[in-house]
């Protein structure tokens, strides 16, 4: 009896645990209360001083507070970003606000396909790392998709993650019931 007495404490401290671990994920909303906008005072290096203290890793989320019709946010590649080029984007949001999940390692870039806005400094551009809970990518994964939170695959800051707390919750509960 002592037994299932110490083990339900001891199980439910291990399941928590195992949830807040596994679900560790960042949503950044880029420029602050500044938002995605092209308003930055002629500093054409606002999004970019402002990424500069953040560590971002995968499985985090960038938001892109804009109006929609007003901006939008637009993947590029590095020389595309440099040459504020939107002719041959990776990924087009055109709907504000929008959530861009990083689900890979490396660099991301973004503008707004706006003409002027890029040039006047509306361009941001990530570096992406591997942290705690998040995977290599994916050989020929396909690039970022919008997100919609709660839409379903791909739908949550980290769907990886969940399914690790849900199977861990599983496990936890037969458990409970087994040695109760």
């Amino acid at each position: 009896m002592a037994m299932k007495i110490l083990s339900i404490p001891v199980l439910v401290v291990v399941l928590a645990s195992t949830v807040l671990q596994s679900t560790h994920a960042t949503n950044y909303t880029v420029g602050d209360t500044t938002g995605w906008n092209a308003r930055t005072n002629g500093n054409t290096d606002f999004y970019n001083n402002w990424a500069a203290n953040k560590n971002f890793l995968v499985g985090d989320i960038l938001v892109f507070n804009f109006a929609t019709g007003s901006h939008t946010v637009t993947e590029v590649t590095e020389a595309d970003y440099n040459n504020c080029n939107s002719n041959n984007p990776i990924l087009v949001q055109n709907t504000g606000p929008a959530s861009i999940v990083l689900n890979r390692t490396g660099a991301y870039h973004f503008i707004c396909s706006v003409p002027g806005h890029c040039t006047a400094g509306q361009k941001l551009s990530v570096q992406v790392r591997n942290g705690p809970g998040s995977t290599a990518p994916t050989p020929g994964s396909s690039p970022n998709a919008p997100l919609t939170p709660g839409s379903g695959p791909g739908g949550s800051p980290s769907s990886a993650s969940s399914l690790v707390a849900v199977v861990s919750l599983a496990i936890m509960s037969i458990t409970l019931v087994l040695v109760c």
